[in-house]
């Protein structure tokens, strides 16, 4: 699930996630990181030229913040076994595995399969997800990894999404906090300004 709905205030209203780094828009990178899943979401207004399979959906009303996008893009996940029968819960899972999720910005320019496959790793068989954090220890909630059940339980004891954060969302939830140790740049790394793509574009490949 990737979030592209974003205004790109700080880039003079630009439609930010298509912005290009090193000759790639933004979007793009984030979608080749996840191109193993068995389904990519991009939440967002309609853009043209995303590859064969990817879904689209746009939260509402459109521009109603993280919460709300992380609502529309579940609304097109399938629910699992696990799920539809919570009595079985424990034998479904071990029968199927657990159903993940990623939740990840758009604006993310070194986002690669290597760190989706550490937040993956990191979850392990308890924790309702994994984020990572970044030198100051500060969680990165647009860049994580979930159990699919975990978070829509979240995003409906919520309520009403439109203008909430994700940390109202993910509250309570048991989370596993990552350090970036892998090659190359953090994978969080986002780009909000000018100087923030000048510098992705300098170290982008």
């Amino acid at each position: 699930m990737i979030l592209a709905g974003g205004g790109g205030t700080r880039l003079g209203g630009q439609d930010k996630p298509m912005l290009p780094v090193a000759g790639v828009p933004m979007l793009d990178r984030v979608l080749a990181a996840v191109e193993g899943a068995a389904l990519r979401i991009v939440v967002g207004p309609p853009r043209e030229g995303l590859p064969a399979g990817v879904r689209t959906v746009r939260e509402e009303p459109p521009g109603a913040g993280p919460a709300a996008a992380t609502a529309a893009a579940l609304g097109l996940v399938p629910r699992a076994a696990a799920e539809e029968q919570a009595e079985a819960k424990e034998q479904a899972e071990a029968e199927e595995g657990p159903a993940l999720v990623g939740l990840f910005a758009a604006d993310l320019p070194y986002l690669t399969a290597e760190g989706v496959g550490v937040l993956v790793a990191a979850v392990g068989s308890h924790a309702d997800g994994a984020v990572f954090v970044d030198g100051r220890g500060k969680r990165q909630l647009l860049c994580g990894v979930w159990r699919a059940g975990a978070l829509r339980d979240a995003v409906e004891r919520l309520g009403a999404p439109e203008g909430r954060s994700m940390r109202a969302v993910l509250d309570g939830l048991d989370v596993v906090e990552v350090e970036w140790t892998g090659s190359g740049p953090a994978p969080y790394f986002d780009c909000d300004t000018e100087e923030d793509l000048r510098r992705a574009d300098r170290t982008g490949t």
